[in-house]
C-alpha cells in the first residue's frame, strides 16, 4: 500500500459577499450572501515510501490547500485522503506524529529561546527517546552546521539559519514524511546547496518521503525524479519530470565561439538569437536537426574554438505549459 493515498480530492470555500454602500452593509448584518470557490477539484494521486515528489503550480492553484489537507489541518469538501494508513483530519494527533512539516515563511521554534531550547521542547512534546534524540541531533548537526548557532535565540538567526534550524526540528521524532513548501526560498546558493544536500541524504539513509512544494524549479530538478503539476485546482500532469522535458523541452540552443573572422555566419536548420562579439547562440529543434549536424555546417566555413549546447531548463517549460495547456496531442499525462 502506498504511505500516502488520495482519490478524488476535492475543497471548496465560502467565501461572503461584500455590499457596497450604507445599505449594503446594513444587509449583510441580517442576511450574508455566500459564493463557492474550488480550490481543489478531484485531484487523486498515491505516493510510495521513499519517493521524493514535487507538488508544483502556479500562485492559487490549490497546492497549499491539498497541503493541508494531508497535513490534518483541513477538512475536505468530498474525496478520500490517507496519510501512512491514517485519515489526517480524523487523527491529528497521531497524523502529526507521522508527519514533519517546513513552511519557508514560518517556523515552528520559540522566537525568543536559545534555538537547542526549542529542540529540547519538541522532544519532550514528541516524546522522543534520550538515545534517538542524541543520534539525530549529531547528523543534524554534522550534515546542516547546527553548532555554528545552537545556542542563539531563534530571533537573531539568518533566514539560511533558521531554514537549517526548522528542518531538523521537522525531523526531530523521525516521522517516515517530510513536507517542506518553499524551503529554500531566500536562501543564497550556499546555503541552498547544504539544504538540498540534507534533504537527499535523509531520504536516502532513512528512506524519508518527501512531498516538496515551491516555485525554484532548480528545487524540483535537482532533488525529485516525479513531479505532480496542477493549475486551477485540477492535476495537469503525474509522472516523471524527464519526460516533461522530453515531451515540452524539444528546443535546445547552440553555445559556439569562433576564430576572428570577417564572414558571416549561416545556418540551416537553426534560429541565430543572440550574438556578442564572435560568440553565437543558435537555437534549434532537437527533432529536426541534431547538434552535431549543425556542427558540422558550421565548421564547414568557420573554425570553432568552442561550443556547448544549453539544455532547457525545467521553469520554462512549466511555463510553456501554463500558457498553451495541453492540447489534444498534449494530454494529461500519467507515468
Amino acid at each position: 500500500m502506498s504511505i500516502i493515498e488520495v482519490n478524488g480530492l476535492h475543497k471548496e470555500f465560502l467565501i461572503a459577499k461584500r455590499e457596497t454602500g450604507v445599505m449594503g452593509a446594513i444587509k449583510s448584518l441580517f442576511k450574508r450572501e455566500f459564493t463557492k470557490k474550488e480550490a481543489v477539484k478531484d485531484i487523486s494521486f498515491s505516493i510510495e515510501k521513499g519517493e521524493m515528489v514535487g507538488y508544483i503550480g502556479p500562485n492559487g492553484a490549490g497546492k497549499s490547500t491539498t497541503i493541508k489537507m494531508l497535513t490534518g489541518i483541513l477538512v475536505p469538501s468530498a474525496g478520500e485522503v490517507t496519510v501512512n494508513g491514517i485519515i489526517p483530519y480524523e487523527n491529528r494527533q497521531a497524523n502529526a506524529k507521522n508527519i514533519g512539516v517546513v513552511f519557508g515563511q514560518r517556523t515552528q521554534l520559540w522566537w525568543d529561546l536559545p534555538t537547542i531550547e526549542s529542540f529540547e521542547l519538541l522532544k519532550a512534546i514528541y516524546r522522543v527517546p534520550d538515545k534517538r534524540y542524541k543520534e539525530n541531533m549529531a547528523i543534524f548537526q554534522e550534515i546542516l552546521g547546527l553548532d555554528e548557532f545552537i545556542n542563539t535565540p531563534v530571533r537573531q538567526l539568518s533566514l539560511g539559519q533558521r531554514m537549517r534550524a526548522d528542518i531538523a526540528a521537522s525531523l526531530l521524532h523521525d516521522p517516515p514524511i517530510l513536507f517542506l513548501d518553499e524551503p529554500t526560498i531566500g536562501l543564497d546558493v550556499v546555503a541552498k546547496e547544504k539544504m538540498r544536500t540534507f534533504i537527499q541524504e535523509i531520504n536516502r539513509e532513512k528512506q524519508v518521503t518527501v512531498i516538496l512544494t515551491t516555485h525554484d524549479m532548480e528545487d524540483i530538478e535537482k532533488l525529485c525524479q516525479r513531479m505532480v503539476l496542477i493549475d486551477h485546482g485540477q492535476k495537469v500532469y503525474d509522472g516523471e519530470i524527464l519526460a516533461v522535458k522530453e515531451r515540452f523541452g524539444k528546443m535546445r540552443t547552440l553555445v559556439v565561439d569562433l576564430e576572428e573572422t570577417s564572414k558571416q555566419l549561416y545556418v540551416t536548420g537553426g534560429a541565430l538569437v543572440k550574438q556578442e562579439g564572435y560568440r553565437y547562440w543558435i537555437r534549434f529543434n532537437r527533432d529536426e536537426i541534431s547538434a552535431s549536424d549543425l556542427i558540422t555546417q558550421i565548421s564547414q566555413t568557420h573554425n570553432i574554438k568552442d561550443l556547448t549546447v544549453e539544455e532547457p531548463v525545467i521553469e520554462s517549460i512549466i511555463s510553456r505549459i501554463y500558457q498553451e495547456g495541453f492540447t489534444e496531442q498534449h494530454e494529461t499525462v500519467h507515468i
